[in-house]
């Protein structure tokens, strides 16, 4: 499969996965950013991506950053939509307690093309019955 990527800004990567095996390839950072501690900000890629429809681009964290840093992309996975054509953009939360910096080229988060599957909902009075019903958060044991 092919996507169609946009350069948005001239320091952009266009990315490339890293192993036969991966499923994610990485985003870069285009602009210099001091992320103070319980902040929140947009990381720029400088990247557009022009995906067909029935497909959605996931931003993930990476593992190396979650491990090392205090750095969370926020809202993970986040979804990018097929119609969307804009600038993909990562929100990150530094949950630390001292500022952390992001170089431009730095890799910040990692995304991954995955097919999207639209239903149509129907409403009913009653859900069939299975052997666990409703019982959640926590309930199948430790």
């Amino acid at each position: 499969m092919k996507v169609n990527i946009k350069k948005m800004k001239h320091n952009a990567v266009i990315p490339s996965y890293q192993s036969k095996g991966a499923s994610g390839f990485d985003l870069h950072s285009t602009e210099d950013l001091c992320v103070m501690p319980g902040d929140v900000v947009l990381v720029p890629t400088g990247l557009a991506f022009g995906l067909e429809t029935g497909y959605e681009l996931q931003v993930r964290p990476r593992s190396g950053i979650a491990l090392k840093t205090f750095l969370r992309v926020a809202n993970a996975p986040g979804t990018v939509d097929s119609d969307y054509t804009g600038e993909v953009k990562v929100i990150m939360h530094n949950t630390g307690n001292s500022p952390s910096f992001i170089r431009v080229g730095d890799r910040i988060a990692q995304g991954v093309i995955c097919p999207v599957l639209q239903v149509t909902f129907n409403e009913v009075e009653e859900l069939g019955t299975t052997e666990r019903g409703n019982k959640g958060f926590g309930s199948s044991g430790v």
